[in-house]
């Protein structure tokens, strides 16, 4: 016996298979549009129902009169009242429409598997929440979940928000005890997924939420900010009351930012950004330096000398960008020498009871990546440590305009001057980090747990004594970097300002470092030694 052809049997299947779709298609909207009329008919059968019911408990010695009072009431209704028999039929609809409702119960309490779920969730908190002394415990191995689950929420059969009470005798106010029924919490809800856990320590009340990733599609762009204030990243939008429109993609929409202000009014002035290699430390400084060359000065030092910061030289406003050892000494002394005179011109003007000059009230940064790597490479030259060479701008560069932000990694956190720490009050900790690691960088805990695979630029921040935020940086990879998509070395290049225009700063003079570099007048980023 011939096969048939392959090709014949899978246009055969294919066409059945179009055939039942449409079938399906021409049923659904049938019955969407004879809905009403499915209705009436059942609620007319139960009416029918219910009479032949009524009928059947009717003694038969009153189903006569019964009979002959509704026939007679039918009768006076349909000629003596006025639009009777209209009426009549509306009420009987109505009726009909009423009886012939759908009554199935919404269903209520959780499923098999989400019950299920929950009552692991109650057994594991129990060595946790209960005391052999309690005449009355709520967590108990004989207990139920209904006591202490007060609310709780599913979605595809994952567990996204749960409230519940414990005791009051729970040392609640000890981040030990904190941790050990957050990890407990997290492990049973469902690891992959970042929590938030808000204690009521007033209520004795504990409510866990399972939070978004935060979006990784914004790139850079000019963000709608007031002087002074740079976008660091973008949060949940519960946790700030602010936000700005930014481009998605192709949408435009708004999302709430982590902004960080810098000035003389500043309690943060400088920021120190922390993360292993690949965590975003890097873009970060980027996407500052893109945010600050509209109207200021900046100073580049790549401790790491792989050229992350290529794209900057010769452009107008970046007075220098340095990788080696001799230009990053030479860079930030005059970065010493270039806050003090600030500092004389300020005090000078306000003396006079005049304003401070132009040339002083344009902001300059000093962005630093990698100081460590330099620090090391000087200890082995016998030079002086470029971390200390920051004194000056991080005690005195609020007054004078000078922003001081610093990049490095976690591992090598310990070599930072302690200059550098006490007084970067900013701080951006990226990258999947511990809780332990948090309460180090960021003086406080993170509140949510944190995920085992997060994307470049992915991390925390707290600015000052403020709370500990999630946060996404802005895409703002190097444009030179063949690995960038069109895109993003697109969004990044047209926020640059064109090579070649004359500096919108004009230095009253030119500044002479001690160490014999000399810093050029608004002609670009060069130093002469």
């Amino acid at each position: 016996m011939a096969r048939r052809p392959l090709p014949t049997l899978l246009s055969s299947r294919l066409a059945l298979s179009r055939g039942r779709d449409m079938a399906r298609g021409v049923a659904d909207s049938a019955t969407d549009v004879l809905h009403p009329l499915i209705v009436i008919s059942r609620g007319m059968r139960r009416q029918v129902g219910w009479l032949r019911a009524w009928w059947g408990k009717t003694p038969q010695d009153r189903r006569g009169p019964a009979l002959m009072a509704s026939v007679g009431a039918g009768f006076l209704v349909l000629v003596l009242l006025p639009y009777g028999a209209y009426l009549a039929v509306a009420a009987l609809m109505g009726s009909a429409a009423w009886m012939g409702r759908d009554r199935t119960p919404a269903p209520t309490g959780p499923t098999g598997a989400e019950n299920d779920r929950l009552t692991a969730l109650y057994e594991s908190l129990v060595p946790y929440l209960s005391d052999a002394g309690d005449p009355s415990p709520l967590y108990a191995h004989d207990g139920s979940w209904e006591n202490v689950f007060d609310d709780y929420e599913f979605e595809d059969g994952r567990l996204t928000r749960l409230h519940l009470k414990y005791p009051a005798y729970f040392t609640d106010g000890e981040a030990v005890s904190r941790a050990r029924v957050e990890h407990v919490l997290h492990a049973k809800a469902g690891r992959g997924r970042e929590y938030r856990f808000d204690w009521n320590e007033e209520e004795n009340h504990l409510t866990l939420s399972a939070l978004p990733p935060l979006p990784t599609g914004i790139a850079a762009q000019r963000f709608v900010t007031a002087p002074g204030e740079t976008v660091l990243g973008f949060t949940d939008p519960e946790a700030v009351q602010r936000t700005v429109p930014v481009t998605d993609g192709e949408e435009v929409r708004d999302a709430p930012p982590v902004v960080w202000r810098t000035g003389p009014r500043s309690a943060e002035p400088h920021l120190l950004a922390l993360g292993r290699p690949g965590t975003g430390t890097t873009t970060l400084l980027r996407s500052i330096a893109l945010q600050a060359l509209p109207d200021g000065d900046l100073v580049v030092i790549d401790g790491s000398g792989t050229g992350e910061y290529a794209c900057l030289n010769g452009r107008p406003g970046v007075l220098a960008v340095e990788s080696g050892l001799a230009g990053a000494l030479a860079t930030l002394e005059w970065a010493a020498h270039e806050t003090e005179r600030r500092l004389i011109a300020v005090n000078r003007a306000r003396q006079a009871g005049r304003g401070a000059p132009d040339d002083v009230r344009r902001p300059l940064w000093i962005l630093v990546d990698g100081p460590t790597a330099l620090t090391q490479l000087a200890h082995a030259e016998g030079r002086p440590d470029p971390q200390e060479l920051l004194d000056v701008p991080l005690r005195h560069g609020r007054g004078a305009g000078v922003t001081v932000a610093v990049a490095d990694q976690l591992d090598t956190a310990d070599a930072l001057s302690q200059v550098v720490v006490a007084h970067t009050r900013a701080r951006v900790l990226l990258g999947a980090v511990t809780a332990e690691q948090t309460q180090a960088v960021l003086g406080a805990p993170q509140g949510t747990t944190s995920a085992a695979q997060v994307p470049p630029g992915r991390g925390y921040a707290r600015l000052g004594s403020g709370p500990v935020l999630r946060m996404q940086v802005p895409a703002t990879p190097d444009p030179y970097d063949e690995e960038t998509s069109d895109a993003h070395r697109q969004a990044v290049l047209s926020l640059l300002p064109a090579a070649g225009v004359a500096s919108v700063a004009d230095p009253a003079a030119v500044v002479d470092a001690p160490a014999g570099a000399r810093m050029r007048k608004a002609g670009g980023p060069a130093l002469e030694h």
